[in-house]
């Protein structure tokens, strides 16, 4: 299995993160966007939506989008719950996570730490979405060791990719202290350095 990846990326660090908790063999190939290794015409006749990461199977197909990707990697394992409901609620936050959690602290994150902007300059609403999207994390966390029941799932692994460095984009951890919690048990349960 290949997984084409850039490493600052946390879309593309999930997958990484999944495989190797998982215990999957693949050969990371560094893709970086910054460069438009994405864009090349190779690349996009592999993922015509010229984006990562992309895994291509042994078997040659291929397949786009992190979450996507990060549940079939991990079908039948811990990191899908068994009860129906609790799986919908993983599936409820990853779908949020895609909606309202990477738009704004990963685009945040991006123009300061890879565009040089300083976070004065970055669009007031990108700043008030990012900061709304911690504190409904931890509202969501506020009872709760993890964010669907007592253990580790796949919303886990989806939200902290770029939760852990939203100081990254401006955005103060420390005012958020059940989210700040989390995120040393997924990177320890994950182990991320």
């Amino acid at each position: 299995m290949k997984i084409y990846g850039d490493s600052i990326s946390g879309n593309c660090l999930k997958l990484k993160w999944t495989a190797d908790f998982l215990g999957l063999k693949y050969d990371w190939i560094e893709t970086d966007i910054l460069k438009g290794e994405s864009r090349t015409p190779d690349y996009l006749a592999m993922n015509p939506a010229g984006q990562v990461p992309l895994v291509i199977f042994e078997d040659g197909r291929p397949l786009a989008q992190s979450n996507a990707i990060i549940l079939h990697f991990a079908e039948g394992s811990s990191l899908i719950p068994a009860d129906a409901y609790d799986r919908a609620k993983m599936l409820e936050w990853m779908f949020w996570e895609q909606y309202s959690h990477e738009p704004y602290v990963a685009v945040a994150r991006f123009h300061v730490k890879y565009l040089g902007k300083p976070v004065e300059d970055l669009e007031p609403r990108l700043v008030e979405r990012g900061g709304g999207a911690l504190q409904r994390m931890e509202l969501g966390l506020a009872n709760s060791p993890f964010l669907v029941g007592d253990g580790l799932t796949l919303a886990d692994v989806a939200l902290v990719a770029y939760t852990r460095v939203a100081h990254e984009g401006g955005f103060a951890l420390d005012l958020y202290p059940a989210v700040k919690a989390w995120v040393a048990r997924v990177e320890t349960a994950l182990k991320i350095v």
